[in-house]
């Protein structure tokens, strides 16, 4: 096996050590947006296009994971449907993917993956790609990011885990509807 088929297997296995919930109770102390060196989950990150070179970013977001309620009505009107929950149209990991691209206005979002989640939160890691830079201006595999096409791609729903919250993923029978996207089925009256 390969040094990446090692991280990948270690990565299964369950996480009940200490060295774990240290890490954990770390990443709870530390800002919402962290840029980091390195990525944690190496193997993931090269199989989604990461590359140790400039003009790459990797950045931990942090996410509240539970139940969303809808914003409270304070005045006005009757409040008896007012604290429904709702589920949202988004992933967890498309918003924070959206939130990274918040900070990191000059870059775009090229993929994510998950690092870790407690009770309370969860953790993703983004890959985001500065699209001036020099060295990616200059390299054939990653300068198509580089195009106007591809400007704010993770608020239009056009990176992985927006691709499969948009239920792209499935193509054929009992997908007829899915593209473009289910708003402009709808709205063609199909």
């Amino acid at each position: 096996m390969g040094m990446y088929k090692y991280i990948r297997e270690a990565w299964k296995k369950p996480k009940n050590s200490e060295f774990w919930k240290k890490r954990l109770i770390k990443w709870r102390k530390e800002p919402v947006t962290v840029r980091i060196k390195r990525p944690t989950r190496l193997d993931k990150a090269r199989s989604l296009g990461y590359r140790a070179k400039q003009g790459f970013v990797v950045v931990r977001q942090r996410i509240n994971r539970g139940g969303k309620m809808r914003p409270q009505i304070r005045a006005g009107r009757r409040s008896k449907t007012s604290r429904r929950r709702f589920v949202l149209g988004k992933n967890y990991q498309q918003i924070a993917e959206e939130r990274a691209n918040k900070k990191f206005k000059n870059c775009e979002v090229l993929n994510s993956y998950e690092v870790g989640k407690d009770g309370r939160h969860y953790w993703f890691e983004i890959i985001l790609v500065d699209r001036s830079h020099a060295r990616i201006r200059s390299d054939k595999t990653i300068q198509w990011i580089t195009s106007r096409k591809h400007k704010r791609r993770a608020y239009r729903g056009l990176t992985s885990a927006a691709r499969k919250s948009r239920g792209l993923r499935n193509k054929g029978k009992g997908a007829e509807k899915v593209r473009p996207s289910l708003r402009a089925n709808k709205r063609s009256g199909k």
